[in-house]
This record gives C-alpha cells, structure tokens and sequence, in this order.
C-alpha cells in the first residue's frame, strides 16, 4: 500500500504540491488524475525517493523508498519510455537492470513476452517507436514482480490493440492483489480500467472516491425524452405537462428533451396522462470526462483563447504596430528611391498619401488605420522626403588598344 500524508513539495516560491493527503490500496486500480501541471508526476517522484518532499511524507508498505530493502523487487514504475541508453538492446537493457537489482536472467526473457518483445530483443532501442518504448518500460516495471507498480501514461504511443493489452494487464495485476497506481489524461481508459480515482488540482487532493461515485457527486443524471418530430405541438404540450409536475426541461438541439427533477417512471406516466407519444426515453448518465471537466474547471492552468480568424484582417488600432524597419535605414550612403509619381507606376498610391507626402499630417498606417500622431500633431513614423539623387557618372569609355596613346 502506498499512504502520503501531508505531502508539500516546493521549489523556491512555487507550491508544486500542497498537504497532500491518500492512500493507494492494493487489489485495485487507482486511477491518478489531474490537469496538466497538478503536481502528478512531482507526487510520483516523490513516491519513489526521486525527490524529497518539503513536508510531509509518503511510505510503500511502511517504509519510504530509499528504506525498503532491495525496493526493485518491491516496487516497479514506469515514469519516463525515453529514459533508455539508445545504443543498448532492448535485452541487454533489461539485462543490466536485472543484475544491479539480483534478479536471474530467466527473468529477461520473460518480462520480452509478456510485452510482445521477444522478437526484437536483439534490437536497439534507439530505433524504437514510441509504443515499442512503452512496452520496454513497462516490461522493466515487472522485472523484479514487484507488488506495487506506478505508470505514468503507460498507453502513450501504443495502437488500439496495445492500450487493450494494458489495460487487460492492470487488471491482471490488480486481480492478484498488487497495488497498481495508474497516471494518465485519457478518461475513456480510465473510466474503463480503474477502480477508484484520486484527482488532484494545483498541488491540492479535490477527490478520493470510487468511480462510481465520483462520477455521481461531480454530474447531473438526466433523462432524455423524444416525441414525434413530425407533431411539435406534442413535445410542447408534454414540456409544459413535465414542468407543471415539478421537473425542468432543456430543448436539445436534434430536437429531443432533456429532463431532470423527474424519475424515468414519472416521466412516463406524465406522458401517457397527456395523451402525448414518445419515441424515445432513456436515462443518461455523465462520463468520467464530463465529471473531470466539471470537477476540475476551477483547476486548469493552461486555457486556450478564441481562435477569431475572421479578426486577422481587421485594422490595428492606432499606434498598435510600430513601422516596419528598412533594411539598410541609417547606415552610410543607405538611398531610399523616390515615390512613386501618380499614374507613373501601375501601384501608384494617390496624390497626398504616399509615405512621404504630407509632412506633418497623420499618415495611414499598417492596414490603412491612422498612425499614431506625435505630441505636436506631427506623424512621428513619417519619412522625410530624400534629396534628389545626383546622377551617377560616366565611367570612361573602354581603351582602344589599336590607337599608339591608348597603348602606351
């Protein structure tokens, strides 16, 4: 069993966890989640004596990491696939794990079929997928049989049949009554592998519950009612009938009902007693997903914004963008071409707004919004107009060798 109390962990002025407080029992699975940045994988590491707690602790079997005697026999974890010597085997890899923790190496070969590796045991593991390196680091896990095992994201990387086979072996894992400790954001795998959830927020314990009643406490069961698209006037008589008993009613947008305050029986009897048919009533309950969401909302440090595309386009406001530097502006005989006079260039902009006309009046900017005016009135983004440029010279005319005073 894993058992934290008080666990707080800190690095300088953050609060990375925060008096945290569970147990992890064996025989089940216990799903681990929170948004990114909750303090899951500080809290692991902690577990397994990577980093020291500020205060508070966290024991496996009574004892912390560091103290149990010969820990990789007792304790196996997947935390990071990458974290292999990329020139070793994947055999050899475990191999040298397996000797520095006493393990026989019968045990290798094992733990290679267990995770589908056996036929490329021989291979370098620097030229794994990324589900190939999952399946490595969750066969160096079992190496030692261990009776407690933590695993980060352990599906990440793997193919449908692979996450089926991990899940099918927490499971196993948890069947034979070992402690299994399982980290990961995909709530569909959770709902369907774990067996009790600890959810944590910025660094703080929000829930400590079985599946069931996590999803319970954090989402409202709902019926969903369905009349006869083609006779409106019944689904507005049967929404009228259901809120007049007491129940509340939200129209979804296919067209069907949604109904909460009301049991599935009453519903029924209100509809028959209005004389209105369904042709649909079902109970919904919400998924893990949507009671994480609901649940942790309040806990979610990285929010995307509004991708508004159709804004891409619209004109700065003034003194938004500075002006474009020119490359070259400043530096010795830098020479900036004349304006272009109007109809003398197909591009030519009209009479009074050009980047140079109109000194001391507000000049368009970036986009065609006004620039910024200066404190005098004055455009301080305006270029003054250059000197007339002088013509270049002649060069000489090429020697005529034929000629006796070219020749000298």
């Amino acid at each position: 069993m894993i058992e934290a109390v008080g666990l707080t962990k800190r690095y300088g002025d953050k609060t990375a966890v925060y008096n945290l407080s569970f147990q992890v029992r064996p025989g089940a699975v216990t799903g681990f989640l929170g948004p990114n940045g909750s303090g899951k994988s500080t809290t692991m590491r902690m577990i397994l004596g990577l980093d020291n707690p500020t205060a508070g602790q966290v024991t496996i079997g009574g004892y912390p990491y560091p103290k149990l005697p010969n820990a990789p026999r007792q304790v196996g974890a997947l935390l990071d696939a990458k974290a292999v010597h990329g020139g070793r085997s994947a055999r050899n890899h475990l191999l040298s794990l397996a000797q520095l923790s006493g393990i026989p190496a019968r045990r290798v070969d094992e733990v290679l079929g267990v995770v589908g590796l056996q036929d490329v045991a021989r291979r370098r593991s620097k030229g794994f997928s990324l589900g190939m390196g999952q399946r490595l680091g969750i066969a160096a896990a079992l190496l030692g049989d261990p009776q407690v095992l933590l695993f980060d994201e352990p599906v990440n990387g793997l193919d449908p049949e692979g996450i089926l086979w991990v899940r099918n072996l927490m499971k196993a894992l948890a069947a034979e009554g070992r402690t299994v400790f399982v980290s990961s954001h995909l709530m569909s795998e959770m709902a369907l592998t774990a067996d009790h959830l600890i959810v944590i927020g910025r660094g703080q314990l929000l829930a400590d519950m079985s599946i069931k009643d996590f999803i319970s406490a954090n989402s409202a069961d709902f019926a969903r009612v369905r009349t006869p698209d083609s006779e409106p006037q019944l689904r507005e008589k049967l929404t009228s009938a259901l809120t007049e008993a007491g129940g509340h009613v939200l129209p979804e947008q296919d067209g069907a009902l949604r109904i909460t305050g009301l049991p599935l029986p009453r519903i029924s009897d209100i509809a028959h007693d209005a004389d209105v048919r369904l042709w649909e009533l079902s109970p919904h309950q919400a998924s893990l997903e949507e009671a994480y969401m609901r649940m942790t909302q309040g806990a979610v440090d990285y929010r995307s914004t509004i991708d508004q595309k159709e804004g891409l386009m619209q004109p700065l406001p003034p003194g938004a963008q500075p002006p474009m530097p020119v490359p070259g502006q400043g530096q010795p005989d830098w020479y900036a071409p004349p304006p272009p006079q109007q109809g003398g260039q197909p591009f030519a902009m009209p009479q009074g707004q050009g980047p140079y006309a109109g000194a001391g009046q507000p000049q368009p900017g970036p986009y065609g919004a006004p620039s910024a005016p200066g404190a005098d009135g004055s455009n301080p983004y305006a270029q003054p107009a250059p000197a007339a440029p002088q013509a270049p010279q002649q060069p000489p005319a090429p020697a005529d060798l034929t000629k006796p005073e070219d020749a000298r």
